[in-house]
């Protein structure tokens, strides 16, 4: 049976909004295409007239995470300013909510094991480095100012930010998760 173009887009779209939350929320491995299509309301069939196969799932999947991503940055800063974004990415809320937090966070370590992943997660990275260069006071730069530093600041920063998040998931003091998301943000106001 042939359904609409729009309904098809429509169930492709969520499965790749299924897909993205329940991959971030248990990485790559822990998650499989049946329990994806069941999330969507779909039954696991259909999958293969959308995908070759679940790597292929899981390229498009943080493809489509990162153009969004990088949309709500680019808002974001947009509307508020660069220390309102920090203020969201380093908060108990994205900690507490790996299913609708970043990317980078949740999926790096499993981005390294799966190739299918690698050029979609590096472009994502290239591309928030770039909008963190753009968004963020330059720091070591004084006078004409230097690429290279700005490039330097976005990639700690970037490091940082990830890197907070995750300690602070990983930790199973909710206290000093805190502290470590404070002292990050701390760090990248100075």
């Amino acid at each position: 049976m042939r359904y609409p173009p729009e309904e098809t887009a429509a169930k492709h779209r969520r499965i790749l909004e299924e897909a993205g939350r329940l991959f971030r929320e248990r990485g790559f491995a822990g998650v499989s295409v049946g329990e994806i299509m069941k999330a969507t309301g779909l039954t696991h069939g259909p999958f293969y007239n959308h995908f070759a196969s679940k790597e292929a799932l899981m390229a498009e999947a943080l493809a489509d995470l990162s153009s969004r991503t990088q949309a709500d940055f680019d808002r974001i800063v947009a509307e508020q300013g660069i220390a309102a974004y920090l203020d969201l990415y380093l908060s108990r809320r994205h900690v507490d909510s790996a299913g609708a937090g970043c990317l980078m966070t949740a999926l790096a370590a499993d981005a390294a094991k799966e190739p299918a992943t690698r050029g979609p997660f590096t472009a994502h990275v290239k591309g928030a480095i770039d909008r963190l260069m753009r968004a963020l006071p330059g720091k070591r730069r004084t006078g004409a100012g230097s690429q290279a530093d700005a490039r330097a600041d976005a990639i700690l920063a970037l490091a940082a930010m990830v890197g907070a998040v995750a300690l602070a998931r990983a930790v199973e003091d909710p206290a000093l998760g805190d502290e470590i998301l404070a002292a990050t943000r701390q760090g990248l106001a100075d």
